[in-house]
């Protein structure tokens, strides 16, 4: 079985991302990712039980509170991928990493460098064959304020079925910021 581990985006950022998305779609037939609107923690990987991933993220969400971080503007891998940039907090990068740590355990679990400590944390909205409207899709974004706060509160478990992400297990993260 494909899994992938993401930490979803909610409220008004999520709808703001899941919307954008499908306006773009809609406008320039640029299609992204079948996933909610989430920044990656492990890209796709292939196992037949993930009993030890489980039980590590339910430990993990029972011990570590949420922690804060900004969305503020647009940014883009070369004409490949256009997002959302994150600007985590470092007591979000330190959760990350602590979370991090305890995924490498996991034997099935290999970390890269574009899904390990030192990725860049984004929100993907374009990155689906969009070279040839690049600049077009670009220069459209760039006109919408994108300026949101954040928590990291959630740790995602999707796997693929049916030629989708469908979402396996949802971790919470006690979230202190809030009423």
């Amino acid at each position: 079985m494909r899994y992938v581990i993401v930490s979803v985006v909610k409220g008004k950022l999520g709808n703001f991302n899941n919307n954008l998305r499908k306006e773009i779609f809609n406008k320039f037939k640029a299609k992204s990712s079948k996933l909610p609107a989430h920044f990656t923690i492990k890209s796709p990987f292939e196992t037949d039980n993930i009993d030890d991933l489980e039980n590590i993220l339910d430990s993990f969400s029972n011990n570590y509170l949420s922690e804060p971080y900004k969305i503020k503007g647009y940014a883009h891998f070369d004409n490949r991928v256009i997002f959302m940039k994150v600007l985590m907090s470092d007591e979000g990068k330190i959760l990350h990493d602590k979370l991090i740590d305890e995924l490498s355990k996991i034997p099935y679990i290999n970390f890269g460098e574009k899904d390990g400590k030192d990725k860049v944390f984004h929100i993907t909205i374009s990155s689906k064959k969009i070279q040839k409207i690049f600049n077009e899709l670009w220069e459209y974004v760039n006109k919408i304020d994108c300026d949101f706060d954040c928590h990291f509160d959630n740790i995602c478990i999707y796997k693929w079925e049916n030629n989708t992400w469908i979402l396996h297990n949802e971790y919470i993260l006690k979230n202190l910021y809030q009423d």
